[in-house]
């Protein structure tokens, strides 16, 4: 949900210097979306070459040592010999780029690179400073491997990402220049200046061994979630208003009889926009009927703080992960090379689904709302369907219907991915994470909730139309102006696709939260 001023700054913002520690999430961001150039820091250089040192001696002992003088997973008892070991990184790359399938998006390929580099940059994976610079380069060119859906199991790692990543840096394979052109790697890194790279000893198995794809899906995702709770705030609000509901409810001290932090700030939210209604304070004198709205009205902050208090841990996981090195075998602070089981995805993949459940159950919430709009028993005194002249007209009936198979289809998405291990490599690798798959179906939810959300504004701004002379508050009247640059108010049936698909762009852009904010100022 990263607006067009936002990528379009980061272009020509300072670039995101990558050091020993970790790279933020707004990092991610900035170079996933936005484009940002990309640098190695000197601290990090040094780690790179104090720690090559150590890797370049073990690789000169007669002992065999996992990664660097044998093979891997399964054939990792068979000693190489020196004169084999260069063969054996490029061999890895080309025989682990097996991707299959459609092509993945740019940010999530872009992102998955700047996250390897920000592990190299530790010290800790043993490669040479010069691989680290000459991946910083690619990022900086906006130089994209072409990267396939399928191949990762997310255990060891995203091993087919990440490997045609490295392939790329090697010469091969293909990319996507920083205009969008497909075209061999090696005329792509020759227009930018990049030599390509010959791999020595380890350094082909730490380009392709880590969590990086499923990690920089869940940062994206996050952040994208984080404008979307304010969204669904704003949403339920409009929704509030125009169907004649109650704002006691969301009371501070009603509340704090039950302290989620996450329901607190939804209810907080809610109470703000709907702040000098019209509409609200139209009902709410003692002459008003109405005992208590329905439950996906009544319970919107519960549900969306919920949805908060969820995304708040998948954050705090990510931020761990940010701060990982994740290689195998690992160099440690103290010179040893040690093989371990960082890679394994399932901290980011659980979270990954959890993020599926949530953002399924706020899309199915906003539609039960929306529905509330079009049936005239439950929408107190509008049109059926809000249409214009009913029968003659069919109003919003089917962006219900869309709606409807949207959170069909969320509910699907939200099947976990983690709990699904297929063994591999010659029962070597007996369980994976299947985090890359996680990832993947979460961003297909994040979008189908950006398009849920973006119906209910569209159906509640033409209710609130509808209520007419009564007045919007300020904020939601806000929404109701900023979607009515777009999309023309309530009258006969139009080609319904158009204005449904400007508001999702209104939605993914933050446009309609801009419109908020700007009157009522940051929402929670």
């Amino acid at each position: 949900m990263l607006s067009s001023t936002e990528a379009s700054a980061d272009t020509t913002a300072q670039p995101v210097v990558v050091g020993v520690g970790p790279v933020s999430p707004a990092d991610v961001v900035r170079v996933a979306r936005g484009g940002a150039r990309v640098e190695l820091s000197e601290e990090a250089r040094q780690a790179l070459a104090d720690t090559r040192g150590r890797i370049e001696r073990l690789a000169e002992e007669p002992k065999p040592v996992y990664g660097i003088s044998t093979g891997f997973g399964a054939l990792a008892t068979r000693h190489i010999p020196v004169e084999l070991r260069r063969q054996l990184q490029k061999s890895l790359v080309r025989s682990h780029a097996a991707g299959s399938g459609p092509e993945v998006e740019r940010e999530v390929v872009r992102g998955l690179m700047l996250l390897r580099l920000s592990t190299l940059a530790t010290g800790r994976t043993g490669v040479r400073p010069e691989i680290a610079d000459a991946y910083a380069a690619m990022l900086s060119a906006g130089i994209t491997p072409v990267v396939h859906e399928y191949g990762s199991l997310g255990c060891s790692g995203d091993l087919a990402p990440l490997a045609h990543a490295a392939l790329a840096l090697m010469g091969e394979g293909t990319v996507r220049d920083a205009d969008g052109r497909s075209l061999p790697a090696a005329e792509a890194l020759a227009a930018a200046g990049i030599a390509p790279v010959e791999l020595a000893e380890k350094e082909g198995l730490a380009l392709i061994n880590g969590t990086d794809g499923m990690l920089g899906m869940l940062v994206l995702a996050c952040h994208d979630l984080r404008k979307l709770a304010k969204l669904a705030d704003i949403t339920a609000a409009m929704s509030v208003e125009a169907q004649l509901g109650t704002d006691r409810v969301f009371a501070a001290d009603l509340q704090e009889l039950r302290p989620h932090p996450g329901q607190a700030a939804a209810a907080s939210n809610m109470r703000r926009v709907l702040a000098g209604s019209g509409i609200v304070a139209s009902h709410a004198g003692p002459d008003c009927n109405r005992v208590q709205d329905a439950y996906s009205l009544r319970c919107a902050p519960q549900v969306a703080g919920g949805v908060r208090d969820t995304l708040a841990h998948a954050e705090s996981v990510a931020a761990v992960e940010l701060a990982s090195a994740v290689d195998n075998p690992v160099v440690t602070p103290d010179g040893r090379v040690e093989s371990n089981g960082n890679f394994h995805g399932a901290p980011v993949a659980y979270v990954l689904d959890f993020l599926a459940i949530v953002a399924a159950d706020l899309a199915s919430i906003s539609e039960r709302r929306t529905d509330r709009f079009l049936d005239p028993a439950r929408n107190h005194g509008l049109t059926p369907f809000l249409a214009d002249d009913p029968g003659v007209d069919s109003g919003h009936m089917i962006a219900q219907y869309t709606q409807a198979a949207i959170v069909s289809e969320l509910k699907r998405l939200a099947v976990p991915a983690s709990v699904d291990s297929i063994p591999s490599s010659a029962m070597q690798e007996d369980h994976v994470s299947m985090g890359w798959s996680a990832a993947r179906k979460l961003r297909r939810a994040v979008d189908g909730l950006t398009r849920v959300l973006a119906i209910e504004a569209l159906t509640a701004a033409r209710a609130m139309d509808m209520r007419q002379p009564l007045s919007p508050s300020p904020a939601t009247g806000a929404v109701r102006d900023r979607i009515r640059q777009h999309v023309a108010g309530p009258g006969a049936d139009r080609h319904l696709a158009p204005e449904m698909e400007a508001a999702v762009e209104l939605c993914r852009s933050g446009a309609l939260v801009d419109a908020v904010e700007e009157v009522i100022g940051a929402l929670d």
